[in-house]
């Protein structure tokens, strides 16, 4: 067991730490080559923090695992906005509640809200096969239309310079890899050795750890008063774990959706983030503490026997 949890723990720091230094040479390399700051906010810092999801989801899927990666997309998306995005807001009211950008961040969660929606409908059919993977992939196509045509080119801000940005992009990406290996392998082992279903693991253990770099990313964008990033992480990282990470997988392993519990608690959560943009910083304050309850209770259910 102890060798068993050094793995975990060992694959999730290189999760982290892997998924950290390929967005840093992602975006100093989409810099150089003419893309917008907010396009790369849009896009590559929240799709490159979904990198462990990627990974693990795929990597449970093609070992014979798959009720662990789609654990692991739901679980994470609640985690987003029940954990991540309320600490920050529990920390920091006015991230979510500036005037200015409220537009913005209705924009960007109606799409994904549209993501979310999609999948609802598909799970009613049990399994998402290759026409789940097409629609999954055409809607994915579409939103990075759409954000690409209303992105605010006349943003100046630049990210942090970054030397050898492939050589970092590339040895990030290798410790994800390996990273999420080592996670799923010590993933079944903690599952079989406690006896807890492989499901819960993935729901509740593997989503908040393949989390973390959107924690790291949104709490640190928060705290530097850059609410455009922290939230626009979030969101964009829930838009790619639904649509890009299922639709990729789906087109070639049809997988079966277990239940529709934790899907309309996936929902729930997504309508919840609106909450977020109206009200005083005491009422958001205290939603935000609503929700850090209900993700607690949703993940304490998880382990109750039976």
């Amino acid at each position: 067991m102890f060798l068993t949890l050094i793995l975990f723990a060992a694959g999730l720091i290189l999760l982290v730490a892997g998924a950290d230094g390929a967005v840093r040479g992602a975006e100093a390399l989409a810099f150089r080559m003419g893309v917008s700051p907010m396009t790369i906010g849009l896009t590559v810092i929240a799709f490159g923090t979904s990198l462990p999801e990627l990974s693990v989801t795929t990597e449970a899927i093609l070992t014979g695992n798959p009720e662990i990666g789609l654990a692991n997309v739901i679980g994470s998306n609640i985690a987003n906005i029940g954990l991540i995005l309320a600490f920050c807001v529990l920390i920091s009211p006015s991230l979510t509640t500036t005037p200015e950008l409220r537009p913005r961040f209705l924009k960007d969660s109606f799409l994904m809200l549209a993501a979310t929606l999609l999948y609802v409908g598909l799970s009613f059919r049990g399994v998402l096969d290759w026409m789940s993977g097409i629609l999954f992939l055409i809607l994915f196509a579409g939103i990075l239309l759409f954000i690409r045509k209303n992105s605010r080119e006349s943003d100046t801000a630049r990210p942090a310079v970054v030397r050898h940005p492939v050589l970092w992009t590339v040895a990030g990406l290798l410790a994800v890899l390996i990273g999420s290996h080592l996670l799923i392998t010590a993933a079944v082992d903690l599952a079989e050795l406690f006896g807890i279903p492989p499901y819960v693991i993935g729901i509740s253990l593997i989503a908040v750890g393949t989390s973390l770099p959107e924690l790291a990313t949104s709490l640190v964008a928060a705290v530097k008063n850059s609410p455009a990033i922290s939230v626009g992480n979030i969101v964009g990282s829930n838009i790619f774990n639904l649509l890009f990470i299922l639709g990729i997988n789906s087109l070639f392993t049809p997988i079966a959706v277990p239940g529709l519990v934790d899907t309309l608690v996936m929902t729930g959560f997504a309508v919840g983030i609106f909450v977020f943009f109206y009200g005083g910083r005491l009422q958001t304050r205290l939603f935000a503490l609503f929700m850090l309850v209900a993700y607690g209770v949703f993940v304490a259910v998880k382990f109750v026997p039976g």
